[in-house]
């Protein structure tokens, strides 16, 4: 009886104990999760969550440009993943993912065990994670290995799953994943290691994805092909064993060849200042969360055959002057040529510019004769000495060696060279030969740089930019980003002020010395117009405005400016956006200010159009990843634009919105002047064109800034070339010599097929046939142009206008020949699509008071 009562009461001491014990565990587990549920991630976040993807960026005929991700990532919805990689990924990382409840408590009770082996080993533990506990980990936590990370994960995992549909957790879990060689999520990493889509996956590729999880680089088939294919395997055994695979499909799976195909990497435009520039436009109006993660759609103005006709103009351009100015700087490295020397070729580190501009490394290996050259892969060639002709020695600070008389004066052999294959190889007799190796020419990188920006006048969407030599070499984009002063370029806005005050065309200027007061304690600027090295600048009298500005004479331009003063000319330039605030000098009208290329085309373009404010863009159009457009640079009110459904219903008639910032009449004369400078004047390297065009050049002091902006009836373009630090292109190294050429070359390819197209000409717009030289009306006989005029400003009206004494024989009146459309058969201007947005702020440095700016 006595053990009896005793045994009674040992079970009572144990229940009482158990019962403490029971409490004491449930306090715990409850301070436990009090404690580290009160910080723990909003969940609920998870339920709208959108994981980040690539934002892809189109050309303007829908072809990628560029992509912006900090994770390569393509989402796919769950209904869209096969079958066949969901049971994978279910046998490899959580067969009971749909019967457990966030946690796998059999399946830590297994690694808990392993793991007590494993840490006496000094080895990783292994993991239980659920798919549930890895997308809490993976999308709230981080990947630190503590006990107090391993709690929150095993809370949030309970409460994601009492939130969230078990599709959806699978499917943020299989598009969040990293499953190695920079791809996220199975639709990624199906692209990146086979070049497939999920439905075209077979058995054994979908096992090996799912395999990847647990180590994605040690079970990379690059690093590892054995590794990775006993991974795959294991996975298909696991879906055997879940009966999710039938024992023969496993096997002939099994059975298969593992060979990972990577991905061809998809044709892209290739314009990198351009895709940078939309880059920067993104990264400021969105921020770089969106613009590296929300999966944007932009569509760009990029016109691609004029991108390429844009890199090759200014590219030859600049390697044309380097031939002329800037001597040989030597190969970049020297090999032994003794044995096999093609392997210790291929050691050398080849520049950044060569795969950029599609050169070649090749070493130098014999000089007599034409220069043979080898080329890492075996293959061989030549460099015919005249391709080297211009590679005189650099001795440095502009001091240069002899012109080379043979091959040896430039290279030795062991040189190692960039060079760039030419057209075709000849005999010594001229004639093509098949068996001769192929030719090439020899390369260096340029010390002058330069930029050109191609643009629709009509609207402003810019169809080309190119900013530099090679965006390899410098990221610094001299279309948009360089402040120069642009010369003599500035004249036609100089010009279109007087033209505004009742100068005409014809208007008589007097060309002669002059100084103007600078301000106070300043000496007399005395602006003279350009003359040649040792040569005295000259003066031509009375000269007609037309021929002042073809032959880009500072004296007249200055003395226009002191006529109608710097305030309407400051306010042209300021309106049509070529800068924010012109210092109100006299110098400024010789270009003494500053400005980017960019900008300095869209004014030129504005003159083109009939003078429509219009501003460069680069966007046309952003969608976000739903498809709904976030963005439109056209913002011109259209009702009816939105139908979608045509129903025989008239074509919407879209307003044009532009401002008018200068009188069309007096833009048209501008054109036509313009059109001067190129058939007449100092730019008359650019009549090879062929077709009407318009172009103004200029040169800045000492030769640092060469320029040529112009334009067709539909295009316009501009160029720049000077040296990053700005110093001296030359003596007589003009913008006619330097940069027209290469509009020139621009133009020509642009307009291969296009058809001849007149000047639109503003309605009420009068044309004479006149003397270009003297603006005085002429015979039917005698060589004349047809010069335009606003009503009351015909031929002998306003002519004396520029000259200090009114004197002199009286001009003689004619009648028009006819109006300017029947004249010309041009059709008045059209109002087509164009932007409104107001241009970008970039106000100028300033310039030195008292240069005198344009030269030439």
């Amino acid at each position: 009886m006595a053990g009896h009562r005793a045994m009674v009461k040992l079970i009572r001491f144990l229940f009482v104990c158990a019962v403490v014990l029971a409490i004491a565990v449930c306090g715990f587990v409850g301070v436990t999760i009090w404690h580290f549920g009160r910080d723990l991630p909003d969940y609920q976040q998870l339920a709208h969550y959108q994981p980040p993807i690539a934002t892809r960026v189109h050309a303007g005929d829908g072809r990628l440009l560029a992509e912006y991700a900090t994770e390569r990532r393509v989402f796919v919805p769950i209904q869209a993943i096969p079958k066949r990689v969901i049971n994978a990924f279910l046998s490899a990382e959580d067969k009971n993912f749909y019967s457990h409840h966030g946690i796998d408590p059999l399946s830590m009770l297994r690694a808990a065990v392993t793991d007590v082996s494993r840490l006496r080993a000094n080895r990783r533990p292994v993991g239980a994670s659920t798919i549930t506990q890895q997308v809490a980990k993976n999308m709230l936590l981080t990947n630190e290995i503590s006990i107090e990370r391993k709690i929150k994960e095993v809370l949030l995992a309970t409460r994601i799953e009492a939130a969230l549909p078990k599709d959806r957790i699978l499917e943020l879990y299989l598009n969040e994943i990293y499953l190695g060689a920079g791809a996220y999520g199975v639709a990624a990493a199906a692209l990146t290691y086979f070049d497939k889509s999920l439905d075209e996956l077979t058995l054994g590729e979908a096992a090996f994805l799912a395999g990847l999880p647990k180590a994605p680089n040690h079970y990379n088939p690059k690093r590892d092909p054995q590794a990775a294919r006993a991974r795959r395997d294991w996975v298909i055994d696991r879906m055997v064993e879940d009966g999710l695979v039938s024992q023969t499909n496993a096997v002939e799976a099994e059975g298969q060849p593992f060979e990972p195909h990577r991905r061809q990497e998809a044709a892209q435009a290739k314009a990198p200042y351009f895709a940078e520039e939309v880059r920067r436009e993104l990264l400021a109006r969105y921020g770089d969360k969106v613009l590296y993660g929300a999966g944007l759609s932009v569509r760009t103005s990029l016109d691609e055959r004029l991108q390429a006709a844009s890199d090759k103009a200014l590219r030859d351009g600049l390697i044309a002057y380097d031939h002329s100015h800037g001597g040989w700087r030597g190969a970049i490295a020297r090999i032994d040529l003794k044995g096999d020397w093609a392997p210790r070729l291929a050691k050398v580190p080849v520049p950044a510019v060569v795969r950029d501009v599609g050169w070649q490394l090749a070493v130098v290996t014999r000089t007599n004769g034409d220069t043979a050259i080898g080329f890492a892969n075996g293959a061989t060639g030549y460099i015919p000495f005249s391709e080297m002709r211009w590679a005189r020695a650099w001795h440095g600070a502009g001091s240069f060696g002899p012109s080379p008389r043979r091959a040896a004066d430039v290279v030795k052999p062991g040189d190692v060279v960039m060079v760039q294959p030419i057209a075709a190889a000849a005999s010594k007799s001229g004639a093509a030969s098949a068996s001769l190796p192929a030719a090439f020419t020899l390369c260096q990188v340029p010390e002058v740089s330069g930029a050109f920006v191609a643009m629709d006048p009509h609207t402003g969407r810019v169809l080309a930019v190119s900013g530099g030599f090679s965006f390899a070499i410098s990221q610094f984009d001299r279309a948009t980003q360089a402040k120069r002063q642009p010369g003599s370029s500035i004249k036609p806005f100089v010009y279109l002020a007087a033209l505004d005050h009742g100068f005409t065309p014809s208007t008589l200027v007097d060309d002669a010395p002059i100084s103007l007061p600078q301000g106070p304690g300043l000496p007399m600027w005395s602006p003279t117009n350009y003359a040649r090295l040792n040569h005295e600048a000259r003066f031509r009298g009375p000269t007609p405005l037309r021929v002042a500005l073809e032959q880009s004479l500072n004296a007249v331009t200055a003395r226009v400016a002191s006529m109608i003063g710097m305030e309407p000319i400051a306010q042209t330039v300021e309106r049509f956006g070529i800068m924010d605030h012109m210092p109100r000098e006299y110098s400024m009208a010789l270009g003494a200010g500053e400005t980017t290329l960019l900008r300095h085309t869209a004014a030129y373009a504005m003159l083109d159009n009939g003078g429509k404010r219009i501003t460069p863009t680069f966007i046309d159009r952003v969608q976000d990843r739903n498809g709904a457009t976030i963005f439109r640079a056209d913002n011109r009110p259209c009702s009816d634009c939105s139908d979608i459904e045509w129903q025989k219903q008239p074509v919407p008639v879209i307003p044009d919105t532009r401002e008018q910032v200068a009188d069309p009449g007096s833009a048209y004369q501008i054109v036509t002047m313009l059109q001067g400078v190129v058939e007449r004047g100092t730019g008359t390297v650019v009549k090879a064109v062929g077709k009407p065009i318009a172009g103004k050049t200029g040169t800045t002091n000492d030769w640092r800034d060469a320029w040529f902006v112009g334009f067709t009836p539909d295009l316009a373009a501009g160029v720049y070339i000077g040296y990053d630090d700005p110093d001296s292109l030359g003596d007589d190294e003009t913008g006619g010599h330097i940069a027209a050429p290469v509009f020139r070359d621009f133009m020509i390819a642009a307009l291969k097929d296009a058809p001849a197209t007149a000047f639109r000409t503003p309605q009420g717009m009068r044309l004479y046939r006149v003397s270009a030289a003297t603006g005085l009306p002429v015979g039917g006989k005698e060589p004349a142009i047809y010069e335009a005029y606003k009503p009351g400003t015909e031929p002998g009206q306003n002519r004396n206008l520029g000259l200090r004494s009114k004197s002199g024989d009286e001009d003689q009146d004619e009648e028009p020949v006819a109006s300017a459309r029947e004249a010309e058969g041009a059709a008045p201007s059209t109002q087509l699509p164009l932007p409104t947005r107001m241009p970008m702020s970039l106000p100028p440095r300033g310039a030195p008071a008292g240069g005198t700016g344009g030269l030439y």
